[in-house]
């Protein structure tokens, strides 16, 4: 089935099978080895990437769904002489162990933050007339889809914190 995607700036045509999944067609046929398969099932979040500047589990969703989005995964996120500034605040709070989780985490965290930019609430937010407040246990929350093995997470919570500002 062929889909027009354009990932990470760069217009594509795959033809691919109906059933090859988003997170596939990026690992295996457009080489962007950045997204991890971890558990398949979208439970884990190595696999989070952006579809229209909305985080989604590439596991979990179809290239043939995606004709006409825009995808961005972590190496379009930023590079290594233009670091996005929650990959700088990564390597500055060591914010990554063995590092599988780290892409997914970073990816979530973009659009975690979008997502506040644009006030939707999660779970955790107690005021819906206010402005989204990224207080640790927004933070948390909205981070929750993502685990990390090594369990970074202290050091993942002062990465976003750097980026965003405050602390609560």
């Amino acid at each position: 089935m062929k889909t027009k995607i354009t990932v990470n700036g760069q217009a594509h045509v795959l033809d691919l099978d109906a059933r090859t999944t988003l997170l596939d067609g990026l690992r295996e046929h457009l080489n962007l080895k950045g997204s991890k398969k971890g558990c398949d099932h979208g439970q884990c979040g190595a696999c989070t990437v952006l579809v229209n500047g909305v985080r989604i589990n590439a596991c979990l969703s179809l290239v043939a769904m995606h004709d006409g989005d825009e995808v961005t995964t972590i190496e379009g996120i930023g590079t290594v002489g233009n670091l996005h500034p929650l990959q700088a605040a990564f390597l500055e709070r060591d914010a990554f162990q063995c590092g599988y989780c780290t892409p997914g985490q970073i990816c979530s965290a973009v659009g975690m933050i979008q997502e506040a930019a644009q006030n939707w609430p999660s779970q955790e937010t107690g005021d819906l007339e206010a402005a989204i407040a990224l207080t640790d246990a927004e933070i948390r929350e909205r981070m929750s889809g993502n685990i990390c093995r090594c369990s970074a997470y202290p050091q993942i919570l002062e990465a976003i914190r750097d980026v965003v500002g405050g602390a609560a």
